[in-house]
């Protein structure tokens, strides 16, 4: 079992930047993809970003490329989100979920694991 908190959500302005945090319980950290998703009201959840266990692969929806980064640090058991140039339209509960399948494809049923959410509200 691995449990995930997430960290680092708030308010901000619409340009503005937020780093969100995930730390993973457990000693197999490195063996997961990492995934961050977000859900904004009413609507499904949707993926953000992703990250192989290595931290070499990565991979960003085509609504948050150039302005958000996915990265990981095995030896803190932590994946971060770096959100830059903050949209409206970025408003959401943002998750942060595991997958122990490395040939994972980063659908949101697919994950294995999911922390409770982090609210991000991107202010115009």
């Amino acid at each position: 079992q691995v449990q995930l908190v997430e960290s680092g959500g708030g308010l901000v302005q619409a340009g503005g930047s937020l780093r969100l945090s995930c730390v993973a319980s457990g000693r197999t950290f490195s063996s997961y993809a990492m995934g961050w998703f977000r859900q904004a009201p009413g609507k499904e959840r949707e993926f953000v970003a992703g990250i192989k266990g290595s931290g070499r692969n990565t991979f960003h929806a085509d609504s948050v490329k150039g302005r958000f980064t996915i990265s990981r640090d095995n030896a803190k058991n932590t994946v971060y989100l770096q959100m830059n140039n903050l949209k409206p339209e970025d408003t959401a509960v943002y998750y942060c979920a595991a997958d122990r399948n490395y040939l994972t494809d980063f659908r949101p049923n697919g994950m294995d694991y999911w922390g409770k959410g982090i609210l991000v509200t991107v202010s115009s």
